[in-house]
């Protein structure tokens, strides 16, 4: 009976360039700033030089922007890593690898990550709004003046904000708004 096979070894580097890669990614799109450069140099590449290191992270730091920012997905990842091992200073096959399955295993949470930092902290919660007619008036000329009311609940992080509440009255060609401010319900 034959010995089963053993899964291919990673390359000698693999490890290192991945954890690098979670570092690049915890740094960056995860916002923990307990991640340095020279935290990630000292653990993962302490025998190399602080400028090939610096130049090592600049280079993965801007594939995993394009890759992220592209939000790319396998198909589209892999023409761009062959692209990049065939470019004059580019990455070696084995570090494209790396890459793919670094890429594969935090597509999602790097995606997340990148739409919860472009979201506005205020978000419209609801709106509503109507079109009133004067009825009464002092002035005749106000009667059956329309009237827009317009509602909006703004809310920050799952919490109720006070509710925005304007009013437009069309005068001729003028409009003229009034903006309070109320209590959440």
């Amino acid at each position: 009976m034959a010995a089963p096979e053993q899964p291919p070894q990673p390359p000698e580097g693999s490890k290192p360039l991945s954890a690098l890669l979670s570092g690049i990614a915890q740094a960056t799109y995860y916002g923990n700033a307990d991640i340095t450069e020279e935290l990630l140099r000292g653990q993962l590449y302490p025998e190399a030089a602080s400028e090939e290191f610096r130049a090592l992270r600049a280079k993965m730091g801007g594939l995993l922007q394009s890759i992220a920012s592209a939000d790319m997905d396998l198909n589209q990842l892999e023409a761009f890593l062959t692209a990049q091992t065939k470019k004059q200073g580019g990455i070696t096959s084995d570090q494209a690898a790396v890459i793919a399955k670094f890429w594969k295993n935090h597509r999602i949470k790097i995606h997340e990550s990148l739409i919860n930092q472009s979201r506005w902290d205020n978000v419209l919660k609801n709106m509503n709004w109507r079109v009133d007619l004067k009825s009464q008036s002092r002035h005749i000329d106000q009667i059956n003046t329309p009237v827009a009311i317009v509602e909006m609940e703004l809310g920050k992080n799952g919490q109720t904000q006070p509710e925005l509440h304007t009013s437009v009255t069309n005068k001729g060609n003028r409009s003229f708004s009034v903006w309070s401010l109320m209590r959440p319900r």
